[in-house]
Order: structure tokens, then sequence, then C-alpha cells
């Protein structure tokens, strides 16, 4: 790959916007709601999968501020190609605390073709928790080669490359406070 190609060296794109700030704000809130009330009078485990969840994990966070949650972490590494992964999971990072009786509730920035959540998601419940569910910001149900249950959906996308709000192309624009698309 030469130098021009290399995406690190390149000056950053602006993305074409596909989902708003606004748009995003408003929907976390209302998940924050739906969150709430359903876990109401329980103790609920946020585990974000890192890195892309950090910025919805917070947000929703805040979003529920009338429950006791603990905050929890998992990095994941699968392997494959570049654009879908194999369903082979290594976990890179583990949870901290054990989650024996808890209300387990896994923030995942997007779904795509399902293997790594498949995985995620039977593991954690080897370790006895109360419940497991799952919330994504994204699903590409285009994409999907192992369906999993997705218990609270940000948003539905089309299959395009997306950055923004915690995703990444070649650790560029996580920052963006809106969902684009990479030419």
């Amino acid at each position: 790959m030469s130098e021009g190609e290399n995406p690190v060296n390149n000056p950053p794109q602006k993305p074409q916007e596909l989902i708003s700030a606004e748009a995003i704000a408003d929907r976390v809130r209302k998940l924050g709601e739906e969150i709430a009330r359903d876990y109401q009078g329980k103790e609920l485990v946020l585990v974000g999968i890192l890195k892309g969840s950090v910025l919805f994990l917070a947000d929703l966070a805040r979003a529920i501020p009338q429950l006791d949650v603990r905050l929890d972490f998992l990095a994941v590494q699968s392997y494959g190609d570049a654009t879908s992964s194999s369903g082979v999971v290594q976990i890179t990072s583990d949870l901290t605390k054990p989650i024996d009786d808890k209300h387990v509730l896994v923030v995942e920035d997007i779904v795509d073709t399902g293997l790594t959540m498949d995985y995620i998601l039977d593991m954690l419940r080897t370790r006895h928790p109360a419940s497991v569910k799952l919330c994504s910001f994204l699903h590409k149900p285009s994409r999907v080669k192992k369906p999993c249950a997705i218990d609270y959906l940000g948003f539905t996308i089309p299959d395009r490359f997306v950055v923004g709000y915690g995703l990444d192309y070649a650790q560029r624009y996580r920052n963006l406070p809106y969902i684009g698309v990479l030419d």
C-alpha cells in the first residue's frame, strides 16, 4: 500500500450524515425510558462492548438516572476479513465484577452478522446472571448470519459503512455526534 492509500496518512473526509445528533439524542432518551420501566426496582449492570459502544453507553446510562446502574466493559476481538466477523471471538478484557444473579444489559454499537454477539450473550449466560438482554444502537439486518434477539434497538440501517457516535474507520470519526456514511 502506498503512502497515499494509507487511511492514517490521508486527511479525514467529512462523512455524509445518515442519522442526526438530534435524532440520536431523542432515540437514546426513549430507550432510557423503556429500560427504566422494564427494570424498575432492579439493579442493572450495563455491559459495554469496547470501544464502539462507549458514547452510546454513556448517554444511555444518563438517560436512566432512576435506576441503580453499574457499568462494566468487555473488550472482544473477532477474527475474519475486514468487513465481517467470523464468529470466532477472543475476550481481550473481561468484566471486573461477577454478574451472578444480576440483571445484565449488553450495550453494543452495531449488530450486523450477529456472530460475535451470539457468542458474547451465550458466554455471559454461563455466568448465572438473573437475566441477559441486548441493547444495540444500530442493526444491519441485511448482513445477519446468526440471528440474535435485540431487546432494545436504536436504529435499523442499510448495509452501508457507517462512522460516528463511537463507530470508527481506522480509529477516526468516533467523536462525531452523528452517524455518517463514508464513500
